[in-house]
């Protein structure tokens, strides 16, 4: 309906991804303005971490009456809602470490964008899930440590999870592209996550830059500084995410996230290193033809395939130059160099707690490198012992996963802190 406005809440709004997708509302806002789309968005609540000064100025740009603040204390009460002093006229703010969920459980809307970092926000997530909110999932570690809970209260409640990965949004493009020639849930016209591929989809392969140690020995990885590891040749991300591209543990978060979006096994998920960052996911049917992806490397592309669901519009991300391709090539994922990756197939077989494991850990050992304590072969390593010796068992409910997830953080930071300084290296 000409005029409509699908009410939107941005968790993580102050960081790469939020910022991001503010621009892409504003994007898909003049497009409707203009006639081309016949819905528009609003957005009825933001949510930050720490960074109060930047969430009100969002806050006050976008008429937003609902914001949470995870570290912030509103009229002097911590975890209250009240309006606060130094936050714009007539603004309610939730405080506290529940601050987001709360905000989604109280604020009606019809999407939850989720670009928290970390595990801070699943239970956001999940509430928008139990809720039957759609989601644009930006967050890797909601699935990797609560995909056992998440997707099954997403199809209960008929909640949509679009991802906003570029990969991920990728393989569901192609999965939409080949529509007419297949028989699973996947080739329904309108279909999206949480979806079960059927056997007619034979892999689904997610590519990685190789980040900026695509080159590097490892007798250079194991010296490589946060800076290093920060110069990422082909996308723009914050700190966390950028150090698990450059240790590929973002292609294991991704390779588990894909399990659960499109129900597929270890056996059919797979991994290659892709330079140029121009096809971003590839699917391989039962007739050995294979359906890939491509675009420019942009992540406001993929935010705006899940916002626009299931419109496809003017895009306001960098238009795609084949003149300027000179070749696209890809490499195998060297398992001496980069053993992340190995480390999804394990927890996606383990099952039960892994996840979990796995997620806390390489928060954890991320957090270790940051800080100067461990040298970056140093991630993978850990976050492989954790998976082998935290014994997280079956996960059924939020506190179970988030239980796994403190004891894979907390195995790390015990061993970390016994090492010598060292052989932190």
């Amino acid at each position: 309906m000409r005029g409509a406005k699908r009410r939107i809440i941005i968790l993580g709004s102050t960081g790469s991804i939020g910022t991001q997708a503010i621009a892409v509302v504003r994007h898909l806002n003049a497009l409707h303005d203009r006639g081309e789309m016949e819905f528009g968005y609003q957005v009825v609540g933001l949510a930050a971490g720490t960074s109060a000064t930047a969430l009100f100025a969002q806050t006050a740009a976008m008429s937003v009456k609902h914001v949470a603040l995870a570290g912030g204390r509103a009229g002097g009460v911590p975890g209250g809602l009240a309006d606060a002093a130094d936050t714009p006229k007539g603004v309610a703010v939730f405080t506290g470490i529940d601050a987001a969920e709360r905000l989604v459980r109280e604020v009606d809307c019809d999407l939850v964008l989720a670009a928290m970092v970390g595990a801070a926000g699943l239970p956001a997530t999940l509430a928008a899930a139990e809720l039957g909110r759609d989601i644009a999932l930006a967050n890797k570690e909601t699935l990797v440590a609560a995909g056992c809970l998440v997707i099954p209260a997403a199809i209960k409640s008929g909640s949509r999870v679009l991802p906003v990965d570029s990969e991920h949004c990728g393989v569901w493009q192609c999965l939409c592209g080949g529509a007419g020639r297949t028989n699973s849930i996947a080739a329904k016209p309108d279909a999206c996550p949480p979806m079960r591929c059927g056997n007619e989809v034979t892999r689904v392969t997610l590519t990685a830059s190789g980040g900026p140690f695509r080159t590097w020995t490892k007798a250079q990885m194991a010296q490589a500084t946060v800076a290093q590891a920060m110069k990422h040749p082909t996308w723009t991300m914050g700190q966390k995410v950028t150090i698990d591209s450059a240790s590929l543990m973002n292609k294991a978060l991704e390779l588990i996230e894909a399990h659960w979006l499109f129900g597929l096994g270890a056996e059919r998920l797979h991994a290659v290193i892709h330079p140029q960052s121009i096809v971003h996911a590839m699917v391989e049917f039962a007739d050995r033809t294979v359906m890939a992806q491509m675009a420019t490397p942009d992540m406001q592309t993929a935010i705006q395939a899940a916002l626009a669901w299931p419109r496809v519009v003017a895009g306001c991300g960098a238009r795609f130059d084949w003149s300027a391709m000179s070749g696209l090539t890809f490499e195998p994922v060297d398992p001496e160099r980069f053993p992340a990756v190995a480390l999804a197939y394990q927890a996606i077989e383990r099952g039960g707690g892994a996840g979990a494991v796995l997620n806390g850990a390489n928060e954890a050992a991320v957090e270790g490198f940051v800080e100067g304590r461990i040298g970056f072969l140093r991630i993978a390593e850990l976050v492989g012992r954790a998976l082998e010796e935290v014994e997280s068992g079956e996960v059924c409910d939020l506190e179970g996963c988030l239980r796994a997830d403190a004891q894979g953080r907390a195995w790390v930071r015990k061993a970390i802190m016994s090492m010598p300084s060292h052989a932190g290296r």
